[in-house]
């Protein structure tokens, strides 16, 4: 194993968390070759320096107060997390309607009154493009902000 493909996994790791696969992509240039870097991530694996489990965590607590369910799904996915442990950690996470709900309140305030058909597709297209469910949307709209 080389001892500067370890070297750059550490510094990149001392940074931040990566997930597996983010991090075999950045590495893949420097290997020797894929068995070398495997034999690498599978070291750092083991020695509890490189794990997705704790990228999905990272990712979740610096995201999750301002994005719904849905985009961060996406967004980890496309990391190379593994799609139970996606679905696991966004069942633990925070209620979507609670976090939607304080999105909503931060870029529009309260609006006791009637919305008209543009305002209401225009927060509606907001929540949308921050990943949020259609039903949790709509409750936001509606104003019913109670858990069921």
């Amino acid at each position: 194993m080389s001892g500067t493909l370890r070297a750059r996994a550490l510094r990149l790791l001392a940074r931040r968390e990566y997930a597996r696969a983010e991090l075999a992509r950045k590495l893949i240039p420097h290997a020797e070759s894929s068995a070398t870097l495997e034999a690498l991530l599978d070291d750092l694996n083991a020695r509890h320096l490189l794990s997705d489990e704790r990228y999905v965590e990272m990712r979740l607590n610096a995201r999750g107060a301002r994005f719904g369910n849905a985009r961060l799904a996406y967004e980890l996915r496309a990391q190379g997390v593994s799609e139970e442990l996606v679905a696991s950690a966004l069942a633990a996470s925070d209620d979507e309607l609670t976090r939607a709900r304080q999105v909503w309140q931060r870029k529009y305030g309260d609006q006791s009154g009637g919305l008209g058909a543009t305002e209401r597709a225009r927060q509606t297209r907001f929540l949308m493009s921050r990943g949020f469910s259609g039903e949790t949307i709509r409750r936001i709209i509606r104003g019913d902000f109670e858990d069921d």
